[in-house]
């Protein structure tokens, strides 16, 4: 994990070093996913626990504490993520257990009550270098209910001398009592123009489409390009192009194996831009298609626009687990089909 920080985000960690004069004991970034907040709180948990920081905030990369971050064994510093995030086995029986698991069951996309409860013992020995205890929690919408309601027994009465670090793509995903326990920051979403220069940089071919059909969002334009994933993307946009039964069915064939949360994401800004070019002329997500756009944003009613959103939106909320995938793509094309029949 790079504790490097973003061009995009230099203004907010300038803001952010006002509150280390009176640190909040937890601290809750938010803001839109693939722009770098993890990468964010990593940098700031190395600066809180850094023994010789620099002027500007940061850690100064030198000390025995930077030492024990960068090679991932600071004792005064946990990480809690989900275990679909962990590319680095355990230790010993316990890395051997998770080796084991990892080939018959699926690596869990939520943060469980286990892992806020293994915190206790971190929390309740004093540290190791008279400073402070940083725990860094992503996505924090991850978090299932018990492990919410554990964690926040933990914000209620927070140990001395321990910084919790959250942060989330969306606040509205998460528990009211967590959002009022935890001081909140926002983190940019950087424009156009940053981001796309960001991408060069990294030698994207065709970055302005990549950028514009992830919303913006530069990590996530150049995760989408190294995925793989163009082929399902192009397949399911030909079908929402020229949307009939017969092409539902064809299209969801072929996308079975596909991500299921990107399939309902990449219809949902879809329909935002059919919807966008009906009431403004303008295209964000897909300027390649604006012309199929245009054709289906003249031709569909606004109600039926409407009802395929909301379809959409409910979807998102089923999409990681679908009791068949086959039959989850056919669901969803085959509405859109009718949306657009009349």
């Amino acid at each position: 994990m790079s504790t490097a920080i973003y061009p995009w985000q230099d203004e907010a960690w300038r803001q952010l070093q006002q509150l280390r004069v009176r640190m909040p004991h937890a601290l809750l970034f938010y803001g839109a996913q693939g722009t770098g907040k993890a990468g964010f709180i990593e940098a700031f948990a190395k600066a809180l626990l850094c023994e010789n920081v620099r002027a500007d905030g940061h850690a100064c990369g030198e000390c025995l504490s930077c030492n024990w971050f960068e090679q991932g064994s600071h004792p005064d510093y946990r990480r809690v993520r989900p275990e679909a995030l962990e590319d680095e086995p355990g230790e010993g029986e316990e890395g051997e257990e998770t080796k084991k698991s990892s080939k018959t069951a699926k690596p869990s996309k939520d943060i469980k009550i286990e892992q806020i409860r293994a915190l206790a013992d971190f929390m309740n020995i004093s540290t190791h270098r008279a400073g402070l205890r940083v725990v860094v929690l992503y996505p924090a919408e991850a978090l299932n209910v018990p492990a919410s309601n554990a964690l926040l027994k933990t914000l209620e009465e927070p140990p001395p001398g321990t910084v919790f670090l959250l942060s989330s793509n969306g606040l509205d995903k998460l528990l009211p009592t967590i959002l009022s326990r935890c001081r909140k920051f926002a983190l940019p979403m950087p424009d156009h123009a940053a981001a796309l220069a960001w991408l060069k940089e990294q030698g994207l071919p065709d970055a302005d489409s990549w950028l514009r059909e992830q919303g913006g969002a530069p990590l996530a334009a150049l995760d989408a390009s190294q995925s793989g994933s163009r082929e399902d993307m192009d397949i399911l946009l030909q079908m929402l192009a020229h949307p009939s039964v017969d092409a539902a069915l064809k299209a969801a064939e072929k996308l079975a194996k596909a991500s299921m949360p990107a399939l309902v994401s990449w219809q949902q800004r879809w329909l935002y831009d059919v919807f966008a070019y009906k009431l403004s002329g303008t295209v964000r997500y897909y300027p390649r298609y604006q012309r199929e756009l245009a054709a289906l944003a003249a031709k569909v009613h606004t109600a039926n626009l409407m009802k395929a959103l909301k379809s959409a939106t409910d979807r998102r909320a089923i999409a990681d687990h679908p009791l068949s995938a086959r039959l989850f793509v056919e669901d969803m094309l085959l509405d859109y089909a009718a949306c657009c029949a009349h």
